[in-house]
């Protein structure tokens, strides 16, 4: 299969990495770009129809064959005629009327004008369109006006939404419902976008048990695999579920070997500790290269990061807030890059902080809050109940993160905090 283009040269083997496992953990700004620095977009294109793009990043510029509009054209139902016209006494003759799509092929003289719908284009000689509610019409079916338009109102001129041969969009954009239907527009019914990574899925740990069988003592299902599959769909990369794997090494081994023989990137949740049943390091290690970095954020602290070959391997820790904060703080950048386009900081706001929040420095701590308006209409944020990295209900209970600084310590009633909304964000 086509694959990505090799690293940069001098970090083949990641040697410039800091190992923050050994060492100071890393804030959560320096493990983003670092990662994001590091992994490699995909580098195949392919031709993909206009229903089929949302979601797809853009390969190549595109420049528009054509000005939009096309001509001028009636910004109103009302009447075009001169602007040298316009007088409060003047009376203009009806001589046609113009549908949007129907061009009018006579021309406007003094003292006429013709009825035009929105959409039409205006014909030659007519320079001002009139509001029809600005308009009285006499028996004799010529029209006069209640209130005089100024010279030029109403008229949309030729390429004012986009000139012709102007470079709309270039490659890297993120395909959504506006820039597809600017594609449509400038008359494109396919782009040129990059090929969808595809990303495998796996989940550690002899107690997991898939949904929908039984639970025996001691074992819980796994919620991991089915929330990092949302998450990756909703970004647009292929997902690939590995399904789960027990705390054994040669099974690790044989998944990650044929992973990375067929994907650009794994995720995997649980096993990066340091225990004795914690079998994704030294399996990754033996296969490909390793850096385990202690991130300094809250929920979620080790992240295994390396390669495979030419495959990207991100491993998560195992409880489920922790998968979600990681992936969205760190792991989505740099997935964000290998799809091709730049990585979009998260939305932040500030708000006013209800009820205060314990901390203690060290971290950043993404606290699940409840944003809302205060009765003076500014936005407020409230802890969302317990924080423990395990209730994975809470992210329900939520609609943001409360980001706290790495260097700060509690906070009290009323301090202004930033908030990362999840609309748009977490998914």
């Amino acid at each position: 299969m086509a694959r990505q283009t090799p690293a940069p040269e001098g970090v083949s083997g990641m040697d410039d990495c800091s190992d923050g496992h050994a060492g100071q953990a890393l804030p959560v700004a320096a493990a983003r770009e670092r990662l994001s620095a590091l992994v490699a977009p995909v580098t195949d294109t392919e031709v993909v129809a206009l229903a089929q793009l949302p979601g797809r990043v853009l390969a190549e510029a595109v420049s528009s064959p054509i000005a939009v509009p096309g001509a001028d054209n009636s910004a109103m139902d009302g009447y075009a005629l001169r602007a040298d016209d316009l007088a409060e006494d003047v009376r203009l003759e009806v001589i046609a009327t113009i549908y949007a799509g129907h061009p009018f092929q006579g021309q406007v003289g003094p003292r006429q004008a013709v009825r035009i719908f929105t959409g039409a284009p205006v014909p030659e000689g007519a320079d001002t369109v009139v509001m029809q509610e600005h308009v009285a019409v006499d028996p004799d079916g010529r029209i006069g006006f209640t209130r005089l338009p100024r010279p030029g109102d109403n008229i949309r001129p030729a390429g004012e939404d986009i000139p012709l041969g102007a470079e709309v969009m270039g490659p890297g954009t993120l395909l959504r419902a506006a820039e597809i239907g600017v594609l449509a527009s400038i008359g494109h019914d396919r782009a040129l976008v990059y090929r969808r990574p595809r990303v495998a899925v796996l989940a550690t740990g002899d107690e997991l048990v898939p949904p929908g069988q039984p639970l025996a003592p001691g074992q819980i299902h796994d919620s991991n695999s089915a929330t990092l599959g949302a998450m990756l769909w909703r970004l647009g990369v292929e997902v690939v579920d590995l399904g789960r794997a027990g705390d054994d090494p040669q099974t690790l081994e044989r998944l990650f070997r044929d992973a990375a023989a067929r994907c650009d990137a794994i995720v995997t949740s649980g096993g990066v500790s340091v225990g004795d049943a914690d079998h994704v390091m030294p399996t990754l290690k033996r296969i490909g290269e390793l850096h385990l970095w202690k991130i300094a954020m809250r929920p979620g602290r080790p992240l295994a990061f390396g390669r495979i070959d030419r495959c990207w391997f991100f491993g998560l820790p195992g409880n489920p807030v922790s998968v979600m904060a990681t992936f969205h703080q760190i792991v989505q950048p740099a997935l964000q890059r290998m799809m091709g386009m730049a990585p979009r900081p998260p939305l932040t706001l500030r708000a006013t902080l209800q009820g205060g929040l314990r901390k203690k420095p060290g971290r950043t701590e993404f606290s699940r809050g409840i944003l809302g308006h205060g009765e003076d209409g500014r936005l407020v944020v409230a802890s969302a109940g317990r924080q423990g990295s395990g209730i994975l209900s809470s992210m329900i209970r939520a609609n943001c993160f409360i980001v706290v600084p790495q260097d700060s310590g509690s906070l009290e009633d009323g301090a202004e905090v930033d908030v990362q909304p999840f609309d748009g964000f977490v998914w």
